[in-house]
């Protein structure tokens, strides 16, 4: 490493830094946009003033004002100054609205305002250790809930279950379907209202969530849907089901290995286990080009990683990658495991896994 100062250097991270803080700002802008239904009301505009717009939301004007202010100088939105108006061009709309599904940045960007919410309880457990426990992230499982709409909606019943040779026509046929860690039930219900002979059950700690994912089965009069609050850690049920899945739930058990022992044993000899999970390599090296790193390990840090560390667990981490992936599963007894990417999902990587 040299010890002179290389100037050049020096002021090239300065710039770069400047962009990361502003960057920050910006996303809780965009979460707000998201939010308040900004983001798609522009989308559908043709240049408008800030009153125009505010009445088209159905927002204050004085707050819509201000908000725009970030949105022009962030270069995200533009603006004429001749005649006071504002756009969200097209090109711009494709990364920003709800009408671009699983592209929706926006959407993403509402994470970094709950996660703001915990900096202080993340910060004293870098002095202390220990974790956060969950119940401290507010909207937590709506944001989930919202996300897995969203990329489930546009993958899971036309490219996601294909995956499986025969198992669309096995649902078709009716057979048992466990949901390690459902949240609030999206998969459950979207696969339920698909597959009416097929049977159906859901599992998370949240016991809100739980709540949640009831209501909405019961609105949907899906009759062959239920959900139990309990520890996925504590669930036995040998030999049970023929198709488990675990989307986005793995890394945050307190005892992954005990959860995916479970699932072993909870499979029919002929049944699969589908693993959601994130698209990492267990070495950090191995991530250095991935665009999402940054936002991943960040949400390790102050979510996934901390959460398991709460109840005294292995704390593997958003990234404990494909590596160590292979690694728990084998251990776990199962012997064939093929790993694909779904397109129209760039955060995970899809396990099929059987005994």
């Amino acid at each position: 490493m040299s010890t002179v100062l290389d100037t050049t250097r020096t002021q090239a991270f300065a710039e770069q830094a400047l962009g990361i803080v502003n960057g920050g700002f910006l996303s809780l802008m965009l979460s707000v946009g998201h939010r308040t239904g900004l983001l798609d009301t522009l989308a559908t505009l043709e240049p408008a003033t800030s009153d125009r717009i505010a009445a088209a939301a159905g927002l204050n004007e004085r707050y819509v004002r201000e908000w725009l202010g970030a949105m022009v100088t962030g270069r995200i939105i533009e603006y004429d100054p001749a005649t006071r108006t504002y756009w969200l061009p097209r090109e711009h709309a494709a990364s920003l609205t709800r009408a671009a599904g699983p592209d929706n940045l926006a959407e993403l960007a509402q994470i970094v305002a709950m996660l703001g919410q915990v900096e202080g309880a993340i910060v004293d457990v870098f002095r202390k250790g220990g974790g956060v426990d969950y119940r401290a992230f507010e909207r937590f499982h709506a944001l989930m809930a919202e996300s897995s709409h969203t990329t489930l909606e546009a993958t899971l019943l036309t490219r996601t279950l294909p995956l499986v040779p025969g198992l669309v026509d096995r649902l078709d046929a009716g057979v048992d379907v466990l949901d390690m860690g459902c949240g609030e039930g999206v998969a459950i219900r979207m696969m339920a209202q698909r597959f009416p002979r097929s049977r159906f059950v859901g599992v998370d700690i949240a016991a809100e969530a739980i709540a949640t994912a009831r209501a909405e089965a019961e609105a949907a009069n899906l009759t062959n849907a239920q959900f139990l609050a309990q520890d996925a850690a504590t669930f036995s049920t040998p030999a049970a089901f023929d198709f488990i899945t675990a989307f986005d739930a793995i890394h945050d058990q307190a005892a992954p290995r005990r959860v995916l022992r479970a699932i072993h044993e909870a499979l029919r000899p002929d049944g699969v286990f589908l693993m959601v999970d994130i698209a990492a390599s267990s070495r950090l090296e191995g991530n250095l080009d991935n665009p999402l790193a940054p936002f991943l390990f960040t949400v390790s840090t102050m979510h996934c990683m901390t959460v398991s560390l709460a109840q005294g667990g292995e704390g593997l981490g958003a990234c404990w990658g494909e590596e160590k992936a292979r690694e728990l599963l084998a251990e776990s007894g199962f012997t064939v495991v093929d790993v694909s990417r779904v397109d129209g999902d760039p955060l995970n990587a899809y396990y099929v896994c059987r005994p």
